[in-house]
C-alpha cells in the first residue's frame, strides 16, 4: 500500500472515533460526507503536527510494531530521496532512529 491508500483505508476507522463529526455530517450526501471526513482527518494530523499518512497508520488496525516499521521505512526513504544524512534527518523530523 502507498501513503494515499493508507489514508483511504484509515478514514472508516477514524470516523467511528468521532461521533460529533458523524452527527454533524449526517445530513450531507455521501460524497460531501467523505470530503468532510477527509478534511477533519487532515486537520487532526495538522493539529498533532504529523503527516496525514502518519495519522493514517494510527488508524490502520496494524500492530504497533508494524506501524513503527512502516513509519521508519517511509522516513528512511524520504531521507534517501533528499540525500540527507540519516541522523540529521531524524533530528530535523523528530524521528526516533
Amino acid at each position: 500500500m502507498n501513503k494515499e491508500e493508507w489514508i483511504e483505508a484509515a478514514l472508516p476507522n477514524y470516523i467511528v472515533t468521532n461521533p460529533a463529526l458523524q452527527e454533524e455530517i449526517s445530513g450531507l450526501s455521501q460524497k460531501d460526507q467523505k470530503d468532510q471526513i477527509r478534511w477533519a482527518f487532515e486537520d487532526e494530523a495538522e493539529a498533532l503536527n504529523i503527516e496525514t499518512w502518519e495519522l493514517a497508520l494510527n488508524f490502520s488496525g496494524k500492530p504497533e510494531e508494524e506501524v513503527r516499521a512502516l513509519r521508519f521505512a517511509v522516513h528512511k526513504e524520504a531521507a534517501e530521496a533528499l540525500d540527507m544524512d540519516w541522523e540529521e534527518y531524524c533530528a530535523l523530523n523528530a524521528v526516533e532512529a
